[in-house]
């Protein structure tokens, strides 16, 4: 299979002017203040699995892999197909960086002490994602998630999967064409829009603005919670970001009108601001001289990170597409040789690997696990910073023992709250496994 190997210098700044693009070569970060922002190497080269020599046992509990030698034997072959140096825990989780993990946990200190450590969305991967945002500025990074965990609640981020029933979604498809299909070679799902074939006046005829804008949260949080997680299975390494094309093709100033303004505002301003570094690079094809003239306008509003993923490309495209692509997920439309015809067209598919009932029974049956896991980091994350808390009193500045025992007990009843609902997913474990038995009494394993 090709493994290409990740570069971080074949990262292209578009300028957008037809003239040409320029060629940026990233420089390793050095964390420090007040300089300007920084452009970051891929996300995914912070959990790049060890090779085989250099992985020694660990000492976190794998009772997840061991419970799961019960299963069904497609689910043991599976697991085995990871290979005996690969947990499936490390391979969801990544390796970590050392000096990521320092800076994580004195994130994590800063934001219990001011008591905005929730009993969620406060894992290693969200937490650097919002740190490598905002360039390592702690103060910036705590302003912008703070703001994330109260856009969540105010807006029902949590409950919108399974509540929206988006019934219009065949008819959207028809008149905006997106959707996810297939991998990248490194693993990364991609995700296409033919934005020159967008109807907005048909959109908004089919659906609501406010309804299409919570589908597109909804398809977030799948990307979040299912997606990465099933590529990474299938990849055996860690997948935190996407590959995505966007088809400009006819594309001008008129294509802008009002509505469309409003929803892609809408959108980017969700993604930018909620779903921070989730993006690997964006290939902008069929760019003609009306959506140069679009992008000056556009790129305005994205800042020098963003940018430094995107290529711009005219209408000789393919190649620069299938050195990061296999031509057969590649959908006939981009030239590649896919077609999808049972699902009535490519962007219709959602081809990928969570698809694989496989994979996701197996991401179904490791949650409670992972669940156990986290709850436990968490407990003992808290337990120590309130430790610490209260043997470094004075060097908390301007921090009251009010405020501390006020965090204390929101973390507690956090903690509370995580425990109930590990009853209940233990439950549901419970019958899952007794299902499980009741099938291989059945086939006689």
């Amino acid at each position: 299979m090709f493994r290409p190997k990740e570069t971080y210098r074949d990262i292209i700044i578009s300028r957008g002017s037809g003239e040409g693009e320029e060629t940026s070569d990233l420089k390793s970060s050095q964390f420090t203040k007040g300089r300007e922002k920084s452009i970051h190497p891929p996300i995914e080269s912070h959990w790049i699995l060890r090779s085989p020599e250099e992985n020694k046992p660990s000492s976190l509990p794998k009772p997840g892999i061991k419970s799961m030698l019960n299963y069904p034997l497609r689910i043991r072959d599976s697991l085995k197909k990871l290979g005996k140096s690969k947990s499936l825990r490390v391979v969801l989780e990544g390796v970590h960086d050392p000096k990521d993990e320092k800076l994580i946990d004195s994130f994590r200190e800063l934001l219990f002490v001011e008591g905005h450590l929730t009993g969620k969305h406060n894992d290693y991967h969200t937490l650097l994602r919002f740190l490598r945002m905002r360039d390592f500025d702690f103060s910036k990074a705590k302003d912008t998630y703070v703001n994330y965990l109260k856009w969540r609640e105010e807006y029902g981020v949590d409950a919108i999967p399974k509540e929206l029933k988006f019934e219009e979604h065949a008819e959207v498809k028809k008149c905006y064409p997106h959707g996810y299909h297939g991998v990248d070679r490194y693993g990364r799902p991609i995700y296409i829009e033919r934005i020159g074939m967008v109807d907005i006046n048909s959109l908004v005829q089919a659906t609501t603005i406010e309804r299409f804008v919570k589908y597109h949260v909804s398809e977030q949080e799948k990307t979040l919670n299912l997606r990465f997680p099933a590529c990474s299975i299938t990849a055996k390494r860690h997948i935190a970001s996407t590959t995505s094309i966007l088809d400009v093709k006819g594309v001008g100033m008129s294509n802008f009108s009002k509505p469309a303004r409003c929803l892609f505002m809408d959108i980017l301003k969700i993604d930018s601001n909620y779903y921070p570094e989730t993006l690997n690079r964006l290939f902008i094809v069929n760019a003609g001289n009306g959506f140069r003239m679009l992008w000056k306008a556009l790129r305005a509003f994205l800042d020098a990170r963003t940018l430094a993923k995107i290529h711009v490309l005219g209408c000789n495209y393919l190649s620069n597409l299938l050195e990061v692509i296999d031509q057969s997920n590649l959908p006939s439309f981009l030239g590649g040789n896919c077609t999808c015809s049972d699902y009535g067209g490519c962007l219709f598919s959602d081809k990928g690997p969570w698809q694989n009932p496989e994979v996701v029974e197996m991401l179904q049956s490791t949650s409670i696990t992972e669940e156990i896991y986290n709850t436990e980091s968490n407990r003992g994350v808290a337990s120590e910073e309130a430790m610490g808390t209260g043997q470094n009193e004075d060097s908390v500045a301007g921090k009251t023992e009010a405020q501390n025992i006020q965090a204390l007990e929101r973390a507690l009843v956090d903690t509370n709250k995580e425990i109930q609902a590990l009853k209940t997913a233990l439950d549901s474990t419970k019958a899952v496994l007794e299902r499980l038995e009741q099938q291989i009494q059945a086939l006689g394993v």
